[in-house]
């Protein structure tokens, strides 16, 4: 993979081209561009403008037999550029502003649009926190380079090439001898810049890991306090914050360190020439009003050079953010619909096949989670997975999704191997209670409606019905409208469970996958589930992985894993007989003795 947002051994950016991406998104918007760009040209002109009228007024307006008419005169086109500056200023500020939210907003929703066609794997090997810090900070850091950065970048190259124009209008000798200072000014900035670089990007990484604590930490807060650990968990976030603290200031020292070169550099050379144009003026080769518009417009220029220096240290930044985020847009996925898909079978029968197929996770790829593992499920058949916890379960799972490929083997719907289909399709044709009714900070009716989102209001409730949910939607504060909490925090876990197969049945998918669904409930609870999982299984290929074995002795056939490959099949009775693994489990939990 391209990108391991958990990790810290990323190479920075050793340049700005990272920004390119940004520059491209910004390029969508060539209206909110021209206008900043014409507002930054009247801004920049009107500040270079008032030197040129403060020498027209100390020459014209000061003179010997002036008279207040021609004083007003040229203070009153003074005060009519600080208009238009000021008119300038809030036009350029507001255009540049607008461009960066509007950048900003694109770039999230580009990255967020390639996060969602990834595969689990991804996920595995990059913290979704991390990524979820990416998304916040780093963008943040964007908006303030389209915002900010480039309009002051582009404002001060305007200011230092318009000024020194005019520089060498006022005094070309004077002038040449300021060039001179410029060169060494850009030795330091090269030197502190590729010292920045490392360290803007190591910064925005700890900004990160903040983000990443404060998120697993409060979306784990009843954790966190049933077990009395709120002082271990300031003390993990107060480690990020002191790295971060302590990464901020050694990258702060060096923008200080620079600015202070640079700025002294420009100024110590201005000083030498100001006294220099001072000599010049006493021996009457210049007059009082051009050395004092060769000062102030000295002093901008300067000043435009110098937050260059500022300005580079902020596209740094800028680049490494935009980095980051590049990553996450280039990375492909793993899982993909083949240029040519092969279509499934319309109606669908429902049936599922597995043939000699081996898998191991991405993450850990030494460990088979599945070996040369062959079954066949019937269309309309319930097929129970039983066996101890990792023999393997889940994956049959993740792998009929298809958020895996297997490395070796073949799994099939309806006679298509899941590869040569498109991913969507197969999606389409299964439908997931998992074990922890998964809900989204939304409204009842939201989280029904994922199942399938232009359901009607009849098929939302019939489902409800199904499900045994109808009683206690209804008697929420605001029905279906009523905001369900993050992860549904407000309704209990049997009620999240009967949401969950409530979505299935509004699904009305062929196949249906039961993920240990009634695993976490109280006996009421559990036998309301049951009652619609009944419901709910009926005419539908069914897979149930149970712990709990006295929730699938009706099914169909009964297949035992152990170690990632079937040790035994057959019904209740023909597996308790045989004195097995499955017995074993049976004695366990049913008091039932097992058969030597």
């Amino acid at each position: 993979m391209a990108s391991r947002a958990s990790r810290k051994d990323v190479k920075p950016a050793k340049t700005l081209g990272p920004l390119r991406m940004i520059f491209g998104a910004a390029a969508r918007y060539p209206t909110l561009i021209g206008l900043a760009l014409i507002a930054l040209v009247i801004t920049a002109g009107a500040t270079l403008g008032i030197p040129a009228y403060f020498r027209l007024i100390i020459d014209r307006g000061f003179a010997e037999g002036a008279n207040s008419e021609e004083i007003a005169y040229w203070f009153r086109h003074l005060l009519g550029i600080a208009v238009v500056l000021a008119i300038g200023t809030a036009c350029r500020f507001y255009f540049v502003s607008l461009l960066g939210e509007r950048v900003v907003a694109d770039i999230r929703l580009a990255v967020q649009q390639n996060l969602l066609r990834l595969s689990p794997s991804f996920f595995e090997e990059n913290s979704p926190k991390e990524i979820s810090s990416r998304m916040t900070a780093d963008t943040a850091q964007i908006e303030h380079v389209v915002g900010t950065t480039v309009s002051m970048a582009l404002r001060n190259i305007l200011m230092g090439i318009g000024g020194v124009a005019y520089l060498f209008y006022l005094a070309p000798g004077l002038t040449l001898a300021l060039l001179i200072a410029v060169p060494i000014t850009i030795v330091p900035i090269i030197w502190f810049g590729r010292k920045l670089r490392n360290v803007s990007r190591e910064s925005q990484d700890r900004v990160a890991d903040v983000g990443t604590r404060t998120s697993e930490a409060l979306g784990s807060m009843k954790i966190v306090q049933g077990f009395n650990q709120e002082a271990r968990e300031l003390e993990r976030f107060s480690d990020s914050v002191e790295e971060t603290y302590q990464t901020a200031r050694r990258r702060i020292m060096l923008r200080s360190l620079m600015t202070f070169c640079v700025i002294t550099l420009i100024f110590g050379a201005l000083v030498i020439l100001m006294w220099r144009g001072a000599n010049q003026v006493a021996e009457g080769l210049l007059s009082g009003g051009t050395i004092a518009a060769f000062v102030f417009t000295g002093l901008l220029v300067a000043g435009a050079f110098g937050a260059l220096a500022e300005v580079y240290g902020e596209l740094l930044r800028g680049a490494g953010a935009a980095g980051r985020l590049n990553e996450l847009l280039r990375e492909e996925p793993n899982i993909a619909a083949p240029a040519r898909p092969q279509a499934l079978p319309v109606p669908p029968r429902g049936g599922l096949a597995f043939q000699n197929v081996t898998f191991s996770y991405p993450t850990r790829l030494k460990e088979k989670a599945i070996s040369n593992f062959s079954l066949t499920v019937e269309p309309g058949e319930t097929v129970a997975i039983v066996g101890p916890s990792g023999a393997g379960k889940s994956t049959i799972f993740q792998l009929v999704e298809r958020f895996y490929d297997p490395q070796e083997g073949t799994v099939r719907i309806d006679g298509v191997p899941l590869t040569a289909a498109d991913p969507a399709e197969v999606r389409a044709r299964i439908a997931l209670v998992p074990q922890e009714g998964i809900l989204f900070a939304a409204s009842a009716r939201d989280n029904l409606r994922y199942g399938a989102w232009n359901a009607s209001e009849d098929a939302i409730w019939d489902a409800a019905r199904t499900a045994n949910a109808e009683q206690f939607l209804r008697d929420l504060p605001e029905g279906l409208e009523t905001f369900l909490g993050e992860g549904g925090a407000r309704l209990s876990g049997g009620q999240r469970q009967r949401m969950a197969i409530a979505r299935a049945v509004l699904c009305d998918a062929p196949i249906l996958l039961l993920d240990e669904a009634t695993s976490a409930l109280d006996a009421e609870s559990e036998l309301l589930v049951q009652q619609a999982l009944e419901r709910l299984m009926a005419q539908r290929t069914t897979l149930v992985i149970a712990h709990r074995l006295a929730t699938i002795r009706a099914a169909d056939r009964i297949v035992v894993m152990e170690d990632g490959q079937i040790v035994e099949e057959g019904d209740h009775a023909s597996l308790t007989a045989r004195g097995g693994l499955y017995a074993r489990l049976a004695s366990l939990q049913f008091n039932e003795p097992a058969v030597a």
